[in-house]
């Protein structure tokens, strides 16, 4: 009885946790052929769980490494304001950010910013199961049609209301403050005498990738 309960807070969990994975899907495959489009939702959602899958086993140890959130949040921004600024840049007129995205650099694009939010996010994963293993792994499987499921939903989406894209890179830019603030590293060296920003931060991260990419924009 044990067991099916912590199953089931792991399948929560990732329900929980795909949705930043469904974002970077459909941010980085909505400019792609239909055809090559459904290639990138099934190659990402199989790379996010794989990697979610890998990270889980060792993520305890990954994460108490100091700096290594922080490292992974400034690519995630990184990654975000890339996705935000090619998304966005057929509505404001800038054919030097019109580039012809590939199935390859789109599959690229996802597996970078799923191996940097899954190092984040298979912590609650790996406290919730207690040491099981095959319970972790199990729970992460069933979390693919979610995935798969949400990138399509949000891809039709981007494509149908444009504006959301700005939406998509917000959640982006507040998943990388959340790394920061969970930082081993930064919480000893800068953030554990401020508390009140250190709640604040990822908000701040919303509104600053949205700048960051119109910025680039406007260039």
């Amino acid at each position: 009885m044990e067991s099916l309960f912590i199953f089931i807070q792991i399948i929560l969990i990732n329900v929980l946790l795909s949705g930043d994975n469904a974002v970077v899907i459909a941010l980085a495959s909505q400019k792609l052929p239909p055809a090559q489009r459904r290639k990138a939702v099934w190659w990402g959602a199989g790379v996010a769980v794989g990697l979610r899958c890998l990270l889980t086993l060792v993520a305890l140890t990954l994460l108490t490494i100091p700096y290594l959130q922080a490292v992974g949040a400034i690519l995630l921004f990184m990654i975000a304001v890339k996705l935000v600024t090619d998304a966005a840049s057929n509505s404001h007129g800038k054919p030097e950010f019109r580039q012809e995205v590939s199935l390859g650099s789109a599959i690229r694009t996802i597996v970078a910013a799923d191996f940097i939010m899954s190092l984040d996010n298979v912590l609650a994963i790996a406290a919730v199961a207690e040491g099981e293993p095959v319970l972790i792994l199990f729970g992460i499987a069933l979390s693919i049609p979610m995935i798969i499921w949400g990138s399509q939903v949000l891809s039709k989406l981007l494509r149908k209301f444009p504006i959301l894209v700005y939406l998509g890179g917000g959640l982006l830019g507040y998943a990388a403050g959340e790394m920061v603030v969970h930082d081993p590293g930064m919480v000893k060296l800068i953030l554990h005498n401020y508390p009140t920003f250190q709640q604040a931060f990822p908000l701040l991260c919303i509104p600053l990738v949205i700048i960051v990419a119109l910025l680039r924009l406007k260039k």
